[in-house]
């Protein structure tokens, strides 16, 4: 049964793994009206969207966030009542590789897009609730409009053996990655104070479950498991991430949309503090029962460490207790459990993601 969040919403990098998360959550699970807008770069997956794609409510814009043209018709288009910005570049080595596509896309994209949303918002009528039209569905006012910018705890630096990210831990981001998103983080608070666009700002910790591109960890240990291959662990492996599971994460970014304040900003945290080795670990024990190899060898022999790459933070652990204080969240999955169907995902959909794999 369809939930009452129905509004209209522009999901940008709705095509990529938490953007796509999320799109299926609005349309499946809610009464939301969907436009996805995305470039379709080597991330973006459609197959990620086919649950959804003979819904009424879900339709494709392909486009890039930095034309600025294309981004004042979508919004004169659609007349939206949220944005969910997800659009990014988001891998931490290949922005250290290529950081003038990750300024362009995360920093350049996020205010083209602010743009198109300011001069959006200010031509709409006033600061009033008003009556559903037609479909159910409130007109978009300068009084419902929302911009919600999703993020990443990576902003905040490194912590040490202890403590913990929160709404007020000072920024200090390490990689080009993280300080573009930082740079997007400044600009999307500044147009809310300079010129009072309701904007909302989330921070969240490391994402896992299905769809994701298999450059990141969990999805690379998996299929390069299947293939035979060595897995590259920086370092020690001893860094540690808070890991969250994407549906969880998507609740809570339609939950910050629906009850979050304008102009604040929450930390989305999954409590479940892994080092990048356990997790590696992990996932190969649960291949060695679901899926074991001929010889009868663990997968943890698969494993190899290398140099670590520049400016590789430590620690990262979020506190979510404001998001759960105010708000009323609660992640539904444990580590344990969503890890082993994570795999298990993977396991039945290997064949989609072969061709995406690190050459």
């Amino acid at each position: 049964m369809a939930g009452t969040f129905n509004r209209r919403c522009i999901v940008t990098g709705g095509a990529g793994f938490i953007g796509s998360a999320l799109v299926r959550h609005l349309v499946r699970d809610t009464e939301a009206t969907v436009l996805v807008i995305d470039k379709l770069t080597y991330a973006g997956n459609m197959d990620s969207l086919e649950e959804v794609s003979g819904s009424p409510r879900y339709s494709f814009l392909q486009a890039d966030i930095c034309d600025q043209v294309a981004m004042d018709r979508a919004f004169a288009d659609f007349k939206p009542q949220t944005i969910f910005h997800l659009a990014a570049e988001t891998h931490v080595d290949r922005s250290i590789d290529r950081p003038g596509e990750f300024i362009r896309a995360n920093v350049v994209g996020t205010a083209t897009l602010l743009h198109s949303a300011l001069a959006y918002w200010r031509a709409l009528p006033g600061n009033a609730p008003q009556p559903p039209a037609a479909d159910h569905q409130p007109p978009a006012t300068r009084f419902n409009f929302r911009f919600q910018h999703i993020s990443t705890d990576e902003v905040y630096g490194s912590l040490g053996e202890d403590g913990f990210f929160t709404e007020k831990t000072p920024y200090a981001p390490h990689s080009p990655y993280s300080a573009s998103k930082a740079a997007a983080d400044h600009l999307v608070r500044a147009w809310h104070y300079t010129y009072g666009l309701p904007i909302l700002v989330t921070n969240s910790s490391n994402n896992y479950g299905p769809y994701q591109f298999p450059e990141k960890l969990i999805p690379l240990a998996i299929l390069n498991a299947l293939d035979g291959k060595e897995l590259p662990v920086y370092g020690t492996g001893m860094n540690v991430r808070d890991w969250l599971h994407v549906d969880d994460h998507v609740e809570a970014l339609r939950l910050v949309n629906e009850k979050g304040v304008p102009g604040e900003t929450y930390n989305i945290g999954g409590r479940n503090e892994r080092t990048n080795l356990e997790v590696v670990q992990t996932i190969y024990r649960i291949l060695d029962k679901l899926r074991p190899r001929p010889d009868g060898t663990s997968y943890a022999s698969l494993i190899t460490f290398v140099s670590d790459r520049p400016g590789h933070d430590m620690r990262y652990a979020v506190d979510p207790s404001k998001l759960t204080g105010e708000l009323g969240w609660k992640p539904k999955h444990s580590f344990e459990a969503g890890i082993r169907a994570t795999v298990q995902w993977y396991l039945d959909n290997a064949w989609r993601w072969r061709s995406g794999l690190p050459r």
